[in-house]
């Protein structure tokens, strides 16, 4: 690829550019699906029931505490058993929960956490358990097959009063990866080598300064520039590499570890062998095509740590997959850090409930997002940093699984954001795109328009593309709404971290997520407006494709360039902060509130961890000055980062 990307016509290559940009859909019954009538009752089936934590209020107090210089449990992380013991179900909320489950046969696991039980039976008994029967269905928007209850969940009062969700009953694919390839990018090639690398750019590459296996090419390159990019050299000059720390993965497509290495063995870069542990969850997810996906988050976390241990928990993209991948992460609390590349908008979860998000007093129900902030609890309490991509569809998070329009069939676009990344105990990470040059070509297919330039790092949105083919060919072409997720939550809360936060959000009015149906305008859901909900993303990084990243997957065909997405920015977070562990010498804990008031204090430049990102925009909010859900807080100065969390003199709110 030449620095002037000069690619085919845009308008013939989106459905090639966008790849992977299907397959969400709305929790229960919220899209159209064919009942294709019961399902086989001697099927087996899995449950994971969730039950809340005690002492919840002072969880909250804990885990602020920790991440606080100078108070008394500053960096007391607890053990998993710690956890078990202090927060999780009693010994009697478990037993009537555990009793309930076994009343009809089904075979049950306590995990060690004490916030969940695993049930396993086959549709006959998970049917009399529940109240439901269930059936099988077919979606109308994708294809998909799958099973689910015909009807809500049924629980004993005695019972339901100590749940807050019961997830995998249903073998529905809920989410999504957050990877995009650049506008007509090139098929990937079979062999990967350093030779091939430099060999693939159409013009002389600007030389690499910095970190040796930067690429120095747009759209190649490696975890070397993010070095180069964000200031992460002087950290491995001082023999910072990772070392000692592990990372985990949280993935819900298999993979080929032989895949990481190649690319690190093919950039040059010198890495700890047989580091990567595979741990399959619920029987591990398939080969498809979020396997690129789980390839490059082990890649770039793992370039990024060299020397950092990797365990990559990979799930089914089905049931409770995502839920007990994260679940076994924490329970196991071998990993430092966490990150995860998948998701889905956050009013999915809600939307099929029949609720308007959530009010300025009432913040319960909504099983999965509250079992995800259980376990992102438990992970803060134990140290472990979790960070999760934003999305790849701008602020309008649902534009992706279910298109924008007016016609029939057609969904609106509602400002939206997306979960996990939402929840206020998980560092949101968004994406930016690097300062380069470009031209299209136009109608054609041989005219190149004019070089145009982007000349500070922006906050991610594919409108300037947009702008471009209007302005220079006065052709309208569709790329919205692709960017660097970020918005406003309306079901969780700001959280304390962000309450003194200039630039901090609060929801739009006139937000609705509605279908047009034959029959009329059908409105699946009315979003709260104002409402004061925790701001989305968190930190940013490179991740516009145009601007993006080499990728090693076999099952994308071998080595292919273009790649980007918020789904590169989590897992070079995750490296980032074993690099962290190992030179500060302790886990680093939940990142959010340390950032926050770094910046809070010390604001953006070049003596500061953070560099703000002033231009730009991910449709709807743009860069400016300060904190924006667009970018976020902004770029890290990772040395400098470093140097702050070694200090411990940063913190205000404790």
């Amino acid at each position: 690829m030449s620095t002037y990307l000069r690619r085919t016509l845009l308008a013939a290559s989106l459905t090639f550019g966008l790849a992977g940009f299907a397959g969400a859909t709305l929790a229960a019954d919220a899209l159209p699906a064919v009942d294709n009538g019961k399902s086989d009752t001697n099927q087996m089936g899995s449950v994971t029931v969730a039950l809340r934590l005690r002492n919840q209020d002072a969880l909250e107090r804990y885990i602020r505490d920790t991440v606080s210089p100078g108070n008394k449990n500053f960096q007391k992380f607890l053990s998993t058993a710690d956890f078990a013991r202090q927060y999780g179900a009693s010994d009697a909320d478990l037993a009537t929960v555990q009793s309930f489950l076994k009343k009809n046969g089904l075979q049950t696991e306590v995990l060690g956490n004490r916030m969940a039980i695993r049930a396993t039976g086959n549709l006959s008994q998970l049917s009399a358990t529940f109240g439901t029967s269930f059936h099988d269905y077919t979606s109308v928007e994708t294809g998909q097959r799958f099973r689910k209850p015909a009807s809500a969940v049924k629980l004993p009062a005695a019972v339901a009063n100590l749940v807050i969700a019961t997830t995998g009953l249903s073998n529905q694919q809920k989410y999504v990866s957050h990877r995009v390839r650049a506008v007509g990018a090139a098929p990937a090639l079979p062999s990967f080598s350093a030779k091939t690398l430099a060999a693939k750019s159409a013009s002389p590459a600007k030389p690499a300064s910095g970190n040796p296996t930067a690429s120095g090419v747009e759209g190649e390159f490696t975890v070397g520039d993010v070095a180069n990019f964000y200031n992460i050299n002087p950290l491995y000059n001082r023999g910072i590499t990772g070392k000692g720390s592990t990372v985990a993965i949280v993935t819900l497509s298999n993979f080929f570890p032989a895949d990481a290495q190649a690319y690190w063995d093919g950039i040059g870069l010198k890495t700890k062998k047989n580091r990567i542990t595979h741990v399959l969850v619920d029987g591990g997810g398939v080969f498809d095509g979020g396997s690129g996906e789980t390839a490059l988050d082990v890649e770039q976390s793992g370039g990024l740590a060299p020397d950092a241990n990797i365990i990559v928990y990979d799930a089914p993209n089905a049931g409770s997959g995502f839920t007990d991948a994260f679940i076994q992460a924490v329970v196991d609390n071998k990993a430092e850090s966490i990150s995860t590349s998948w998701g889905s908008p956050e009013m999915f979860n809600f939307a099929a409930l029949n609720i308007d998000g959530a009010s300025d007093t009432d913040t319960t129900d909504v099983g999965d997002l509250q079992l995800f902030h259980q376990i992102f609890m438990e992970a803060a309490a134990q140290g472990q940093s979790v960070f999760a991509a934003t999305g790849d569809s701008g602020a309008y998070d649902t534009v992706r699984g279910l298109g924008t329009g007016t016609g029939i069939g057609d969904f609106s676009a509602p400002l939206s954001v997306d979960s996990p990344a939402s929840d206020p105990y998980i560092t949101g990470a968004g994406g930016t795109t690097r300062p380069f040059k470009y031209a299209f070509l136009g109608p054609d297919g041989v005219t190149p328009g004019p070089t145009a330039k982007i000349k500070d790092e922006s906050v991610w949105g594919w409108d300037y593309i947009q702008t471009y083919f209007k302005k220079n060919f006065n052709e309208n072409i569709d790329v919205f709404s692709v960017g660097a997720g970020g918005g406003v939550s309306v079901y969780w809360h700001a959280p304390w971290y962000q309450l003194l936060t200039p630039g901090v959000k609060t929801s739009e009015k006139n937000q609705a997520l509605i279908y047009n149906d034959v029959d009329g305008p059908f409105t699946y859901l009315k979003l709260p407006a104002k409402f004061a909900g925790r701001n989305l993303p968190d930190i940013s990084l490179n991740a516009d494709p145009e601007t993006g990243y080499i990728l090693v997957s076999t099952t994308d065909g071998g080595v292919s360039e273009g790649n980007g997405g918020t789904s590169f920015v989590a897992p070079q977070l995750n490296g980032i902060s074993a690099l962290l562990r190992q030179s500060t010498g302790h886990r680093i804990g939940l990142w959010n509130p340390q950032v926050y008031a770094m910046h809070l204090v010390f604001g953006s430049g070049a003596l500061t961890p953070f560099n703000d990102i002033k231009s730009g925009d991910n449709w709807f909010y743009a860069g400016k000055n300060g904190y924006e859900p667009g970018a976020g807080i902004g770029t890290l100065n990772v040395a400098n980062f470093d140097i702050y969390l070694r200090s411990g003199l940063f913190n205000i709110f404790r």
